[in-house]
């Protein structure tokens, strides 16, 4: 089959000719009809998130189940799904208890394993990790939920439990933050973001944020969020990922607010100096936000079905599978404000 490989961090990676995967036992395996270039394959193209190489990148998909293993009972040929990036094991007390994100047995595609900038990829414990498409989700838009739409989802609904006439602040306007602009407003919050891109802060405003903090244009990022939410955000998501950013979350929320960490903190990064003083006085909520499981796709996919939610008005390019690696590259410079969607076509 066709993929898109890296045999060294940094280097642009090519499409070439590799084997097709086998299906296991319990799995399936997937026509890759639609998959995302997201932040996190660059990650792990440069090396910070290591993986095995040569590797297939690519871990928001959407496509046909084109093999069934032994046992699926669920699923047949032919159904369109998508799938979590966080796949469970099916077996253990955390998948048992719907759960799969946090499964210690985890498998990621496009991580732990090769992933859908191919043709076709692999999937295990498929009556645990497989979701179900409407006829009226179209697998670009189906690619785009996979890691930034779904994690923006849960950390909004779920950890943060946004209500109607809240203050949400967005720390950075990538796929993350900008997802989680439109969810908070079909909730009916009023959104504060956060962004050093005058491009970003437009392209938020016009999914409906209340207001934007430049935060090259101010001292006090936090200071800037409270002041305009009139004493602080009942919710924040660092949506970017760096200490500062962290940082400056917690320190925007009010009394009793709560913080999700959406976006990766990774290396020398990964243990910022959260200001654990304000969390203790002002009895703040921290939650880390790790995408969401198949049983709570249901949920999403209803808002979508029903236009409250419009994912695919976030996709900003649709590329061919010839394109991903450079896309993928073009991530070491800034770039749009929209994503990009790889549509992959059928193996002739």
């Amino acid at each position: 089959m066709r993929a898109v490989v890296y045999d060294e961090y940094g280097r642009v990676p090519a499409l070439a000719d590799v084997p097709t995967p086998e299906c296991s036992d319990g799995g399936v395996l997937i026509a890759v009809r639609a998959t995302g270039v997201c932040r996190s394959d660059w990650h792990a193209w440069k090396g910070h998130d290591p993986v095995s190489l040569p590797h297939v990148p690519g871990h928001e998909l959407a496509g046909v189940v084109a093999s069934v293993g032994a046992g699926v009972r669920d699923w047949a040929v032919g159904d369109r799904v998508t799938v979590p990036f966080v796949c469970g094991c099916g077996r253990c007390s955390w998948c048992e208890a719907g759960e799969a994100q946090v499964c210690p047995d985890q498998t990621q595609p496009g991580f732990t394993g090769p992933g859908s900038f191919a043709e076709l990829v692999a999937i295990h414990g498929a009556d645990t990790n497989l979701v179900r498409l409407p006829d009226s989700v179209d697998f670009v838009t189906a690619a785009s939920l996979g890691c930034r739409f779904a994690t923006a989802f849960r950390a909004v609904t779920t950890h943060g439990r946004l209500g109607a006439g809240e203050w949400l602040a967005v720390h950075g306007c990538g796929g993350v933050g900008l997802s989680a602009v439109m969810i908070g407003v079909a909730l009916g919050a009023r959104v504060v973001v956060v962004d050093v891109s005058q491009a970003a802060l437009e392209r938020a405003s016009a999914l409906g944020a209340s207001a934007g903090v430049d935060a090259c244009g101010v001292a006090d990022v936090a200071a800037a969020v409270r002041e305009v939410t009139g004493g602080g955000a009942h919710v924040s998501v660092d949506a970017f990922g760096s200490p500062d950013s962290a940082v400056a979350s917690v320190r925007s929320l009010r009394r009793r607010g709560r913080h999700v960490q959406a976006g990766l903190l990774l290396g020398p990064s990964s243990t910022p100096p959260l200001p654990m003083d304000l969390v203790i006085a002002q009895e703040l909520e921290i939650y880390g936000s790790h995408g969401m499981p198949a049983r709570d796709y249901p949920a999403m996919l209803a808002l979508i079905e029903a236009g409250a939610l419009r994912p695919a008005d976030l996709v900003g390019q649709v590329i061919g599978l010839e394109d991903a690696g450079a896309a993928l590259a073009a991530m070491d410079r800034p770039g749009g404000t929209g994503m990009t969607v790889v549509r992959v076509q059928a193996a002739s």
